[in-house]
């Protein structure tokens, strides 16, 4: 079977710089402000055939070129257009076809008998060996073009439609990705629509943060105006509400929103007695697939960008979803971009660590051994990109234009971060896994990881105040909760540690509170591996529970409960500059399903796997988790006396009271509370 095949990583590093320029504010349009991978524009797919008799073929593609036939016996070269029909002779013949586009992905469909592009093939952009070629399984068709990535679309109306201060508001339920068709009942007249997250910010017409007027539809830069059909369709738009001013004087038939969306299966799942935790589940799933289309972006209103720290968490939650593995390859492909390294991911140092990181997560999640070895040449390139800006104590520093991160916290930034540290050492920890994966030696990694991490305790860590400081070069002894929730989350403090930063940093008010879903999803997860599950639990109910009980049908960027009325929508000086469905707000959907009800993969792939739940935080649990992108899953069921486990593959081991019980695929095994 045929498919559509472009240089490795060049399809991912096409479509992100797409998702990158795609967002919009105020009627302008805000490119990244990074710098931007560019994809090969020229290449050449080659393939060597072995034929009994001659084979014709044809191809689609995408650009101009050429195919080259060489008979191997005879060094006999023929050349062929790309739009022809091709006759290829009989044996040994080694098949080059040459691909240039200077606007978008080369790219090639081959079809014939035997002669048909699949992931056999390799491709070389003339610098080094020829690889294996880039495909995806959403590319099989010859009518399709990869450089246009699909959407399932689905045509909705408003859920609510009121007439306020003179204008009518359109309420579709929740936040959608979606454009807006305006049906005109005569003739087009001009009209304004505001867009909003909220109510609040679609009614108001002056600062709402996406607003397009309509006034010359011939001309308009942002959608396409049908005069037989007379309908005004605008570019894509994240909102919940519409609202159009003076509608009754502009003679609208109809307001329609064509909902675009990637229609990933549902594999996971959770219910309860407890409606508000249920309700929790559920706004986390429409956040979490709302932010997930070609790749995890962080915020579908705003930026619409590829965020590496947003999409790091998504490779979580994504887990105990709809575990689609081809999403995080994408994602990672196009965050990384070409081999050589020029500034750090989205500009952050700590987004460059995370993705390193996501490497050994990856395996760990898909056991994908042969994506880790194709892609180990850009994680070392990265890692030693960081390593070429530390000290000789072995801590990174900021260059120019770097940004360190971490979170939205006041950080004492003097010299060194801690919290950047002890990312820098889980860098390294994962790349000395990856490189004991693919075989290689680690002794020189080993070295600098065992160096960072006596030197991480040597000066920063703080024996009077039981913490990691944030600093030891301004002397203030600043203690934030980030670094002490690294170093518990990654297992670098001893049994005491641990206990002294959850009584004095975790448990204690007087340090500043986390107020983003981000960082509180590490916080929480370090209180899940210290045994607070109940805690856990309470947490999630009241910090998105409390998000609910203000409205939201989508998880926020940032919620602080103090903040009330129009204040709670703003965010970087923007009055409504927060993200109102962001995809590290979905996190609950991982710290239910990873620690609350137990499943975790023991080993990569989930070959093995444990289900520890914490029957005792909950009523009447119906639950299901996948354990692989085949369809396997673990459903988990207890009522007041008993406890049910089902998984349909074999590997899985039930824990429950200190003890081990197997779980033979397709049989439930069932325990009496």
């Amino acid at each position: 079977m045929s498919k559509w095949i472009w240089y490795q990583g060049d399809f991912e590093i096409y479509h992100s710089m797409k998702q990158n320029f795609d967002r919009e504010e105020r009627g302008g349009m805000w490119p990244a402000y990074w710098y931007t991978s560019g994809w090969n524009h020229n290449v050449v797919f080659s393939k060597v055939y072995e034929l009994t008799e001659p084979q014709n073929f044809n191809l689609v593609f995408q650009g101009h070129g050429y195919v080259k036939i060489t008979e191997l016996a005879t060094a006999k070269e023929s050349k062929f257009p790309l739009d022809a029909t091709i006759n290829c002779p009989a044996g040994q013949v080694k098949i080059e076809i040459s691909v240039g586009n200077l606007s978008g992905l080369p790219c090639i469909y081959v079809m014939g008998k035997k002669i048909n592009s699949d992931s056999d093939w390799l491709v070389t952009n003339f610098i080094g060996d020829a690889i294996s070629v880039g495909c995806s399984s959403m590319f099989v068709n010859k009518e399709q073009n990869p450089m246009v990535f699909e959407y399932q679309h689905e045509l909705r109306q408003a859920n609510k439609v009121e007439h306020v201060n003179g204008g009518t508001l359109f309420d579709f339920g929740h936040d959608i990705t979606a454009q807006v068709i305006v049906q005109y009942e005569r003739k087009f007249t001009p009209i304004t629509l505001c867009y909003g997250e909220s109510k609040t910010e679609a009614l108001d017409v002056e600062a709402c943060y996406l607003k397009h007027n309509i006034n010359t539809p011939a001309n308009d830069k942002f959608g396409q105006y049908d005069t037989k059909k007379l309908a005004f369709k605008t570019r894509l738009r994240a909102f919940r509400y519409l609202f159009l001013p003076n509608l009754d004087t502009n003679g609208v038939l109809q307001i329609t929103a064509d909902y675009q969306f990637v229609p990933f299966p549902q594999k996971g799942y959770f219910t309860s007695v407890d409606q508000q935790l249920n309700q929790i589940w559920q706004v986390a799933d429409r956040t979490f697939r709302l932010c997930s289309g070609n790749f995890f972006i962080d915020g579908i209103k705003r930026d619409r960008w590829v965020w590496s720290g947003d999409a790091f968490q998504s490779y979580f939650i994504n887990q105990y979803d709809f575990f689609d593995k081809e999403i995080v390859k994408r994602t990672i492909l196009g965050l990384r971009g070409e081999l050589e390294v020029k500034q750090h991911l989205n500009t952050i140092v700590d987004y460059s660590m995370y993705w390193i990181i996501s490497i050994e997560l990856y395996y760990q999640t898909f056991a994908d051994k042969e994506f880790v070895r194709q892609t180990y040449p850009k994680m070392k390139a990265l890692l030693d990109y960081c390593l070429a800006q530390t000290n000789n104590l072995g801590f990174i520093l900021g260059r120019s234009g770097d940004w360190i991160y971490i979170d939205w916290a006041d950080f004492d930034h003097a010299g060194a971060l801690c919290a950047e540290q002890i990312l820098l050492a889980r860098a390294l920890q994962s790349m000395i896994r990856v490189e004991k994966i693919l075989g290689k030696a680690t002794t020189e990694t080993e070295t600098r990881y065992q160096k960072l991490r006596a030197n991480i305790d040597r000066y920063f860590w703080d024996a009077d105040k039981q913490a990691y400081i944030d600093s030891y070069e301004s002397g203030k002894r600043n203690v934030t909760r980030h670094a002490n929730i690294f170093a518990i989350l990654f297992g670098y403090t001893t049994e005491e540690q641990t206990k002294e930063i959850v009584t004095h940093v975790i448990q204690n008010s007087q340090v500043p509170q986390i107020n983003t879903p981000y960082f509180k999803f590490w916080e929480l997860e370090v209180l899940a591996q210290t045994g607070q599950f109940k805690n856990v639990l309470q947490q999630i109910k009241n910090y998105w529970g409390g998000m609910l009980e203000n409205g939201a049908t989508t998880f926020w960027e940032y919620f602080d409960p103090t903040e009330q009325g129009a204040a709670k929508y703003a965010m970087y000086g923007d009055k409504y500059g927060k993200s109102l469905c962001h995809a590290w707000g979905a996190s609950p959907i991982y710290l239910i399903g990873r620690y609350l009800m137990g499943v975790e993969p023991t080993s990569p792939g989930y070959q093995t796997f444990k289900v520890t739940p914490q029957v005792e935080l909950f009523q009447n649990v119906d639950c299901a988790f996948p354990l692989n992108e085949a369809g396997d899953s673990v459903q988990i069921k207890t009522t007041a006396t008993t406890l049910a486990v089902l998984a349909t593959k074999a590997g899985g081991t039930l824990i429950y009271q200190g003890k081990q019980i197997e779980l033979p695929p397709n049989q439930q095994v069932t325990v009496t509370l």
